[in-house]
């Protein structure tokens, strides 16, 4: 799967972007967040405060709950403002 990571996510993480294998026991959203807080201090320094995450799933914004599958693009960042 192809993960994504935007703005201040990607300065935390330190990568735009990276392909992992599907982790095992790892079918939604929120079973990825998890898995990849405890990835190092960077992953979890950005993931600490979910309610300021959002995810899309292949383009489309998903909630947690959101099915995944290994080949999907995952992408994660802020929310975004207009002005």
């Amino acid at each position: 799967m192809k993960l994504l990571y935007f703005a201040w996510l990607r300065t935390k993480i330190g990568i735009a972007e990276e392909r992992v294998a599907l982790p095992d026991g790892v079918a939604d959203v929120a079973g990825l967040l998890e898995w990849l807080r405890g990835r190092g201090p960077g992953y979890a320094d950005a993931l600490a405060n979910l309610d300021v995450v959002k995810v899309a799933v292949n383009q489309e914004y998903v909630p947690v709950s959101h099915a995944i599958a290994a080949g999907d693009e995952v992408a994660l960042f802020p929310p975004v403002t207009g002005g």
